[in-house]
């Protein structure tokens, strides 16, 4: 079994801090790819574990970046938290967000590699960006995006994992299965890691019952991988996705004329609640505490 893992780059507040803080103390991010690691990494034959992030200012909902300027893989879990710690300081957050580039770069290991049978996990703290002007039967660009990739991704040896870090909200992934499609077979699932690391049980309780829920439905799906006989099988599918390289460390710069549209959830504003007026359209929570935005405000130079 191969590994791989994607970070969506975004920002809630635990503890009133960013998710990605890098301290002492391990932020949920860190949490969630330990156990996992301590969990997946006796089944990974090589020890190589392809990473990419997504979601941040040079990637947003169109492309990826690699953990390393090469694109090489991660020599074992414990190098994936050394790169994300490299990396989370060079961050700039940003949205909107999908989950198609990730899969599709999935896609595109799982070609290359001869159709061996691979799991991706994504690591997120943000579902898929949703207008407040999309109704309830309708599909936002990134949902139609998303949801055409996990499509496509069922025609190969692929089981995918969205594991959902901080507040949330995760309600529109939690009905996110029943929106897909008639699939080859059933390769999606959502864990909710912060649900179950909240609940009143010991930390080794807690590790095991997140391990459960995020494995439970692999051996399901790799049977159905054999039974599809795609397994050892390339399709000639391959989305041919190139990764951007690792964010350089960012310098601000000034700026020479004000932001056109700001959104906001609150009475007070600054940078991090601004945006574009094409961006602002699709922002239905606050980046900062994901609070659903109800007071929109334009400004005028």
């Amino acid at each position: 079994v191969h590994l791989f893992i994607y970070f969506i780059e975004g920002q809630v507040s635990f503890n009133n801090r960013s998710l990605h803080a890098i301290g002492a103390a391990p932020n949920p991010y860190e949490k969630a790819i330990s156990i996992i690691g301590k969990t997946l990494a006796p089944f990974d034959d090589d020890n190589l574990i392809p990473c990419l992030g997504f979601g941040d200012a040079t990637t947003h909902d169109d492309e990826v970046f690699s953990f390393h300027s090469d694109h090489s893989s991660c020599h074992g879990f414990e190098e994936v938290l050394d790169c994300y710690k490299k990396i989370v300081p060079n961050l700039r957050l940003s949205g909107p967000t999908s989950y198609a580039p990730v899969i599709d770069a999935a896609i595109d290991i799982v070609e290359s590699s001869g159709g061996q049978f691979h799991v991706l996990v994504i690591i997120a703290d943000g579902q898929v960006t949703r207008s407040v002007n999309t109704s309830d039967n309708e599909l936002s660009p990134q949902e139609g995006k998303t949801i055409n990739s996990i499509v496509n991704a069922s025609s190969h040896p692929l089981s995918i994992v969205l594991v959902g870090v901080g507040d949330g909200p995760w309600e529109d992934m939690k009905k996110f299965d029943d929106k897909i499609p008639a699939r080859d077979f059933d390769n999606f699932q959502f864990v909710n890691f912060t649900e179950i690391m909240s609940k009143n049980t010991s930390p080794d309780e807690k590790e095991a019952a997140f391990a459960l829920a995020a494995l439970m439905e692999i051996p399901f799906q790799y049977k159905a991988v054999m039974e599809l006989g795609i397994l050892g099988h390339r399709t000639g599918k391959a989305k041919k996705v190139v990764p951007r390289p690792p964010p350089a460390p960012y310098r601000a710069a000034a700026r020479s004329e004000p932001v056109p549209t700001t959104v906001s959830s609150s009475p007070a504003l600054d940078d991090r609640t601004q945006t574009c007026r094409e961006c602002g359209s699709r922002v239905s929570n606050c980046p900062i505490c994901r609070q659903r935005i109800t007071n929109r405000l334009r400004l005028f130079a």
